[in-house]
């Protein structure tokens, strides 16, 4: 999800976030953290369903994604999933993939709640925070895909370090990608498109999926469009990077 709060105004929602995620930790790659309140209904279900099944506090240690859903055949995770409807979908797509998706947007998690609620999924995992802290916790080749979906773009030059996708980014999702893992960028802005490809494609280990004959317009038919997708706020049709973790 695209946010364009000014940077200048960050530190003032640091003080309500975990300890290691306050100014003076990572640097954050998102804006504002809640923007019109949150219906009643939705927040209920921060208080019912959230505790049952919120990804285990990262800075108390290692996660272990096995042990949030033992049965699992693949674990995915998904960097910044929006209003989650493409979490929840996927998940219904594939119900024996564990679904860990990450989001510091409240009202965002809130509606991923709703969605889980609705679909009465039993795969997912939800943290509600920066997913580098996640990602940090768990484990080598751990993960079967990443996913990172329309993220903040932060145009500016000198904002363009708080983008998510970094060099120490890539190699952390390097890290956790099992041989033969995938990672799937998306954006809707050239810029940051031509940013991540630089990023990805440099990263040891990592290499572009791309079909004969293929662009980076094309769309890959496992992808879910969502609602900031239809809304078209970019200045590009969505581009589509793929990249592979060789063994």
């Amino acid at each position: 999800m695209t946010d364009k709060s000014d940077p200048a105004d960050l530190p003032a929602f640091d003080s309500d976030r975990p300890e290691w995620a306050q100014a003076h930790g990572p640097l954050r790659s998102f804006g504002r953290i809640k923007s019109r309140p949150i219906k009643a209904r939705q927040a209920a279900l921060f208080d019912t369903l959230m505790p049952q099944i919120a990804v285990p506090d990262p800075s108390k240690g290692p996660i272990d994604p096995l042990a949030l859903m033992p049965e699992a055949k693949e674990v995915w995770l998904e960097i910044g999933f929006g209003g989650g409807e493409h979490l929840a979908e996927q998940a219904t797509r594939n119900p024996d993939a564990l679904m860990i998706g990450c989001e510091p947007f409240l009202n965002g998690v809130a509606s991923a709640l709703r969605h889980v609620e609705e679909g009465g999924l039993k795969n997912v995992r939800l943290h509600a925070d920066d997913a580098r802290a996640v990602m940090t916790a768990l484990p080598d080749a751990s993960l079967d895909r990443v996913m990172i979906l329309f993220p903040d773009p932060w145009h500016k030059a000198r904002h363009n370090k708080r983008r998510l996708l970094q060099d120490e980014t890539a190699v952390e999702i390097a890290r956790l990608l099992k041989p033969g893992g995938r990672v799937r960028f998306v954006t809707d802005w050239l810029d940051y498109a031509e940013w991540a490809l630089e990023r990805l494609a440099r990263t040891p280990s990592l290499t572009r999926i791309m079909a004969e004959g293929q662009d980076w317009f094309a769309v890959p038919a496992d992808h879910v469009v969502t609602r900031y997708e239809e809304k078209k706020l970019g200045d590009t049709t969505p581009i589509f990077l793929e990249f592979r973790r060789q063994g």
